[in-house]
């Protein structure tokens, strides 16, 4: 009775016959190595969109709310925002809401800044004392802007610390005169470095007294008043979001006299984390969905390359048949090949792609990453479809009738 080939014998054997055929063998990893590396390369950048963007939300500070004028749908819709926040509103949402912490209203618009023979388009804020702790902000030198200088409109200035050091590259800022339109206006502070929010740059912005840019740059409307852009809000505490965002819209609807639609928005930060993770995660599936058909091409591959290597080892498979060897014995064997050759194409497409995701951290602001799961999967999968198309050519060796084989000879 024939006895079963030991499960070391088969793979020394399944590697020597790699090894006499390393050019073959290469040729048979690349669609493997490619598709590995594809997988590694997309999911990790797709991660690092995902990163980044979480990233620069949290930029905009903790525990946000943020109200805006219009009503979703006009928002979806390009439609110009109607002028339907005023500054009494940001009031009565910090006297009458107890979730609140802090309100901070915002009028913003862009403008040309001027010092001397230099000056810099960018946007300036109306801002009040409590926009820095609302929006996480700090002031690197200097002051930002107190409540006198909001009840007293005072020409003062604080500004960002790119726009600083392209106003004044050199010496310092505090106490300059800049221009802003056909204002002139005195710095007092400039701000810590803050980066980019969803590719604009925090670090170019001026801001002045919300007081001093009704009266001085964009002036009241003569219908609604003091009108502004937006009304971020800080929640006591994580816990006190939803009670916040449900009171402000309680609030908001009785002052403007919403029967139906509301004339505003109001969104969190963890909404803006959950339509961006959202977002972030089908692209990092999707571009794992085009890795994953590079894989199975290098899958198909293999098979076809299998498929001619039985073809041509015929005599090797009639004359072991022949001296004993059982088809489950061939079969093995062709199947460790296979495995084999797709579990080393794996690992290398994996360190090329490791390589690659680092080059792109380290080349670009995308910070992206892959994870030692998402590695072991990718690892796991190149040897899976190995051992699924090694399947076809395997059963074909095995099925060889020694005796036709042998005619070969």
């Amino acid at each position: 009775m024939n006895r079963r080939m030991p499960a070391t014998e088969t793979v020394r054997m399944a590697l020597s016959t790699l090894r006499s055929n390393r050019l073959r063998s290469l040729l048979t990893m690349v669609g493997i190595v490619i598709g590995n590396a594809s997988v590694i390369t997309l999911v990790g950048v797709g991660r690092g969109a995902q990163l980044l963007a979480e990233g620069q939300l949290n930029n905009l500070g903790a525990n946000v709310l943020f109200v805006v004028p219009g009503n979703t749908n006009a928002r979806r819709q390009g439609v110009t925002r109607p002028k339907t926040l005023v500054l009494e509103d940001a009031e009565a949402i910090a006297t009458q809401v107890p979730s609140v912490k802090r309100v901070a209203p915002v009028i913003n618009t862009n403008q040309v800044v001027q010092a001397g023979a230099r000056s810099s388009t960018g946007a300036v804020f109306g801002a009040t004392s409590e926009f820095p702790p609302v929006r996480g902000f700090d002031v690197a030198k200097g002051r930002f802007i107190n409540a006198k200088d909001v009840a007293g409109a005072k020409a003062i200035a604080v500004l960002g610390s790119d726009l600083r050091t392209k106003l004044f590259p050199t010496g310092s800022a505090i106490g300059q005169q800049v221009r802003i339109g056909n204002q002139s206006f005195e710095v007092v502070g400039v701000m810590a470095p803050k980066g980019a929010v969803f590719g604009s740059n925090q670090d170019e912005n001026t801001y002045i007294p919300i007081t001093t840019m009704v009266n001085r740059i964009t002036g009241r409307d003569p219908i609604y008043g003091i009108s502004l852009n937006s009304i971020s809000v800080e929640a006591r505490d994580e816990n006190s979001i939803n009670a916040a965002s449900f009171q402000i819209n309680n609030l908001l609807r009785q002052r403007h006299r919403i029967l139906r639609d509301d004339d505003f928005v109001v969104r969190s930060q963890k909404d803006a984390l959950t339509i961006v993770g959202t977002i972030t995660g089908g692209l990092t599936l999707m571009l794992g969905a085009i890795g994953g058909i590079s894989l199975l091409v290098g899958g198909i591959g293999i098979m076809n390359i299998m498929l001619v290597s039985v073809s041509e080892r015929t005599e090797e498979i009639g004359l072991r048949k022949a001296l004993g060897a059982r088809s489950g014995d061939v079969l093995q064997q062709f199947l460790v090949e296979s495995l084999v050759l797709a579990s080393l194409g794996g690992a290398i497409g994996t360190l090329a792609g490791l390589g690659t995701v680092s080059l792109v951290a380290a080349v670009t602001p995308l910070p992206a990453t892959i994870g030692a799961t998402m590695v072991v999967v990718t690892v796991g999968l190149s040897g899976s479809i190995g051992l699924f198309f090694g399947v076809v050519p395997a059963r074909r060796a095995a099925k060889l009738d020694p005796i036709v084989a042998l005619r070969s000879l």
